[in-house]
């Protein structure tokens, strides 16, 4: 679940305490080009209000509408697709070839809602399973790095800061970093052991750690679905933690310093410690995309940027090995 999704339950919870009524609606599966990715949800009050996207407009206007209509007045869950004709994709501005199939949820269990806020809050994994034939709504522990699974009758989604990112260091930079990644979906850690840094920290939503940086890569138990980034310009820390974060499965590691630090750092890593060749291919430095950055949010950019790029790129490798490992996944 990304950021724009929490702010669907936070809404959700709150029309449900002001006594509206509300539908959510989530993206189950898309074909060819779609404005949003299954898993995306959003939230249409009885007096037509939303939050949240499923498209890039045209079909919200739609389901507002059929909302208004009565459409979803009962209890019971529906399948609801858009774009299965060319005229129809052209209707609601579909790419050409664009499919969506929505699953809609007239009378959501404000209890559950809560549950699951309270859960991801604490920095909890939530799955979510829509039971169309029992007409029943579930969750339970969620599972990192678990796919949307979609069968016609079953749905489970998967909810809450699925992605993790260590900042190393609670300088400037990591302020800015750690509320853009924040945005994104992160879990964000920052570790310093440095007390005139790490007293003034007070970045809402990110935890601080004031033990050793490599010591916080193990206490993590660092997944592919985790980033570390090392900010503080400080070798007794930075080198710390990347001697460990390099030899882990995370998907992203980075480290900020000049082209001429950044090829003295490598040059110490691996004559002086035991990383091979090819873990060191995985350092990213100078950290980030080079936009010409010098601000500390431009820089935050910059490394969210080339993140970004690298999750996503991850995740499509992970996709296309599901496909081959299950032939059938990707059928209709």
């Amino acid at each position: 679940m990304d950021n724009l999704d929490t702010q669907v339950l936070d809404a959700a919870r709150r029309w449900a305490a002001d006594g509206h009524r509300f539908a959510l609606v989530t993206v189950a599966r898309t074909w060819g080009s779609a404005p949003r990715p299954p898993g995306a949800w959003m939230a249409i009050r009885d007096d037509g209000r939303v939050q949240g996207s499923v498209s890039g407009g045209c079909i919200e206007d739609d389901l507002i509408d059929r909302m208004a209509a009565g459409e979803f007045a009962g209890p019971a869950m529906q399948v609801v697709r858009y774009g299965v004709t060319a005229d129809e994709a052209h209707r609601f501005g579909l790419p050409c070839g664009g499919t969506l199939e929505l699953v809609v949820e007239p009378a959501p269990e404000i209890a559950l809602l809560d549950t699951m806020a309270g859960r991801i809050a604490a920095g909890q994994l939530v799955e979510r399973r829509l039971d169309m034939t029992a007409n029943r709504v579930s969750i339970a522990g969620g599972q990192c790095g678990a796919q949307l699974s979609w069968n016609g009758s079953l749905l489970v989604t998967q909810h809450g800061p699925a992605w993790r990112l260590l900042i190393i260091g609670a300088g400037q930079i990591s302020r800015f970093l750690a509320n853009m990644a924040q945005q994104l979906g992160y879990r964000v850690v920052v570790c310093d052991p440095r007390e005139e840094y790490g007293t003034e920290w007070d970045v809402p939503g990110a935890d601080l750690l004031t033990c050793m940086p490599d010591d916080a890569v193990l206490e993590l138990a660092l997944d592919p679905h985790s980033a570390v980034v090392a900010l503080t310009h400080d070798p007794k820390l930075d080198d710390l933690v990347l001697l460990e974060a390099l030899k882990s499965p995370a998907f992203y590691v980075g480290a900020l310093g000049s082209k001429a630090n950044t090829a003295k750092r490598r040059e110490r890593l691996h004559q002086y410690f035991d990383l091979s060749q090819a873990e060191l291919d995985r350092l990213h430095g100078p950290v980030g995309l080079p936009i010409g950055s010098r601000t500390p949010p431009e820089i935050a950019v910059s490394i969210l940027a080339e993140m970004t790029a690298v999750k996503n790129a991850a995740m499509a490798r992970e996709s296309a090995a599901e496909a081959v490992a299950d032939p059938l996944a990707c059928r209709a």
